[in-house]
């Protein structure tokens, strides 16, 4: 995190507060206490909100927890963790139910909850490690779960405990998040794991079709045959469905799918029977759930229906921790898909990976690897990505998420002056020119200003070298200028040791 960290504490215990405001003024984290939970709600609804809440429950406590409810639905994004007493501590599942991301039982040290908090407020280290067979887990042939991290490690678990409870879940994250894929993890260590997973996206087809697809069709609509014919509920069988972009659905299909989480039964579009439906529901949206109950768009009682356990799916800034390994394994499987070598990724390039804000999340990273497997320049490969972000105003376009979420790199325009994200175009383009300014300045200190012989070094054209120092204003007055390493030198910035041929 670039901003200071801010907790909100709902305590009125010296043994939470002493060692929570030690641990605060170590790390520079901003604390503030609330005396109670409905304070600490009206503190989320107003002003500047948290990063994290610590709930401490009191003694024998039997209502603070309802507040994690309100919570889900206000901010799906805020991590909660939960202080009980040990007699307490049967509630923890029920905690972890309403929203907890966790449960700390008493007794505890300061550094057991100084671990927790920075789990979710500690900035993660950028990973340049090999690719680990253990953190790639595959769910489908083209389907695979990375969880290089902690907050997807966390997801994993979550997820192995989901699949235990044969009840809906309500998946919520950014689009291009990764939510498919979850629902795949969550249906891979269900007991249904042995019958079919099946998906249906709410936002790719008409309503009537989307019934017919959902529900089936007894052959008497206009889009039947003639004859019936069954649809994804009844093809699951004993499996799960996945129900994506749950927002979109028309209202008048929510209410058949009310009926199919109430009483387990179906009407085919065009009536008929009623036909029992076995399956497991697991719905997911990219919208503001709020917004969309109030808009009409999402009935209220389907909503409480399919949150009975809610997972929140970390967008790509919230992992750029696993930018490196994700990019190695997206590189390696699309080498394979194409039939093509696979790509090394430089330092540079990963390191603008890193600073790039990826608002598109997982989808726009498969894309960005897949243009650079193929024209192997990381500018280019991001070139058509970085214009489809852009729109017809020629502004970035940025969600709503990404804005309240994370603060963006910005630049100042050379010639406006004016202030915009920074994209990852930019971000390495101008790694590009600095490595080859330092690589020319470095030639023409060896040679003592000689241009020719720095030509040679180069391994460029003399009338190359004599365009490049005049685009970047060189001189050699210049006095900070980098000092020669003893390496061959090339214009993209790499070297070559001894008496190799420059890169």
């Amino acid at each position: 995190m670039t901003e200071t960290a801010r907790l909100l504490v709902v305590s009125r215990e010296s043994a939470v507060l002493r060692p929570l405001w030690s641990i605060a003024d170590s790390n520079s984290w901003h604390v503030e206490s609330a005396v109670s939970a409905w304070d600490a709600m009206e503190r989320v609804q107003s002003g500047l909100a948290p990063h994290l809440l610590l709930l401490d429950l009191p003694r024998g406590d039997g209502d603070t927890l309802h507040i994690l409810r309100w919570l889900r639905r206000l901010r799906p994004d805020l991590p909660v963790i939960v202080i009980c007493f040990p007699e307490d501590a049967d509630r923890r599942r029920e905690a972890t139910r309403l929203g907890a991301q966790e449960v700390l039982v008493r007794p505890f040290d300061e550094m057991k909850l100084e671990t927790a908090i920075g789990r979710y407020l500690l900035p993660e280290e950028p990973e340049h490690a090999d690719l680990d067979s253990q953190d790639i887990e595959q769910l489908a042939p083209d389907v695979f779960f990375v969880s290089a991290g902690p907050a997807t490690q966390k997801l994993r678990a979550q997820a192995e405990l989901l699949g235990e409870a044969d009840v809906p879940v309500l998946i919520l994250g950014e689009t291009g998040s990764g939510k498919d894929t979850v629902a795949r993890l969550i249906h891979k260590f269900s007991v249904r794991s042995g019958f079919k997973f099946l998906k249906v996206n709410c936002a790719d087809m008409p309503a009537d079709l989307l019934e017919a697809e959902l529900f089936g069709n007894d052959g008497s609509t206009s889009s039947g045959n003639g004859r019936p014919t069954g649809g994804k509920f009844e093809r699951a069988e004993k499996g799960t469905i996945f129900l994506d972009e749950i927002t979109q659905m028309p209202f008048a299909l929510q209410t058949k799918l009310m009926q199919v989480l109430q009483d387990k039964l179906l009407v085919r579009a065009g009536g008929g029977e009623t036909i029992a439906a076995d399956v497991r529901i697991l719905a997911a949206t990219s919208a503001n759930v709020e917004r969309a109950i109030a808009e009409k768009k999402l009935r209220e009682d389907l909503y409480y229906r399919l949150s009975a356990f809610t997972v929140q799916v970390p967008s790509l800034r919230q992992r750029k921790g696993e930018i490196a390994v994700l990019l190695r394994h997206l590189m390696h499987k699309l080498a394979r898909h194409y039939a093509l070598p696979p790509r090394e990724f430089s330092f540079s390039v990963l390191d603008a990976c890193q600073r790039y804000s990826w608002p598109g999340n997982l989808k726009e990273l498969e894309t960005f690897a897949k243009r650079y497997l193929v024209a192997g320049d990381a500018e280019l490969a991001f070139s058509e990505l970085d214009a489809n972000l852009t729109d017809s105003f020629g502004r970035t376009t940025v969600s709503d998420a990404e804005e309240s979420m994370t603060p963006r790199l910005r630049v100042k325009d050379s010639q406006t002056g004016a202030s915009g994200p920074k994209s990852l175009k930019s971000l390495i383009q101008g790694i590009k020119w600095e490595a080859e300014k330092n690589a020319i300045g470095t030639a023409l200190q060896k040679t003592g200003w000689n241009r020719k012989a720095a030509a040679r070094l180069l391994q460029v054209s003399y009338r190359t070298l004599l365009y490049k120092i005049d685009q970047y204003h060189m001189s050699a007055s210049e006095a900070d200028l980098p000092p020669f390493s003893g390496d061959k030198l090339s214009l993209d910035g790499n070297t070559a040791k001894g008496n190799g041929k420059a890169s």
